[in-house]
């Protein structure tokens, strides 16, 4: 399966992940799939990490309350959640063993590089039906950040 994530999408991720730097920022990615083979990222509902302080550098937390009203907003624009952004600050932009332990296997899973407090790289990935790994899922066209002005 592929991603698309359209451009307004990418800049608010961006946006919403380099203000939450040092900490993790996440929140869901919304859109439909598109036949099989492409899921169609329209917009993103960026959402306060609920981690408590002092862990919401290398972790973050999404409620069940973010999930439920994730799924209203989705569904008012005629949309779904097809996944979860977030930042890894500093880090590579590669699933831990945490994302893997608590990701859900038809999610696309954005992870964003965050470098002293600006994006540089999106990656997106899924987890396999067993839960054994992530799968890197292509982004098309390829994200790319491009500088600020």
């Amino acid at each position: 399966m592929t991603i698309v994530i359209d451009p307004a999408a990418q800049a608010a991720i961006r946006a919403h992940l380099e203000a939450a730097y040092p900490e993790e920022g996440a929140g869901f990615l919304i859109g439909e799939v598109d036949g099989d083979n492409v899921r169609r990222v329209r917009d993103v509902l960026p959402i306060a990490n609920a981690r408590e302080n002092g862990a919401r550098r290398t972790r973050y937390l999404i409620t069940p309350h973010d999930t439920v009203r994730a799924d209203y907003e989705a569904e008012a624009r005629g949309l779904e959640i097809l996944g979860v952004f977030h930042s890894h600050p500093d880090v590579p932009n590669e699933p831990s063993a945490f994302d893997r332990e608590w990701a859900l296997p038809w999610y696309s899973y954005t992870i964003t590089r965050v470098d002293e407090g600006r994006a540089v790289s999106i990656r997106s990935w899924r987890l396999m039906d067993d839960r054994s790994q992530f799968v890197e899922e292509p982004i098309q066209p390829p994200a790319e950040i491009p500088p600020l002005r």
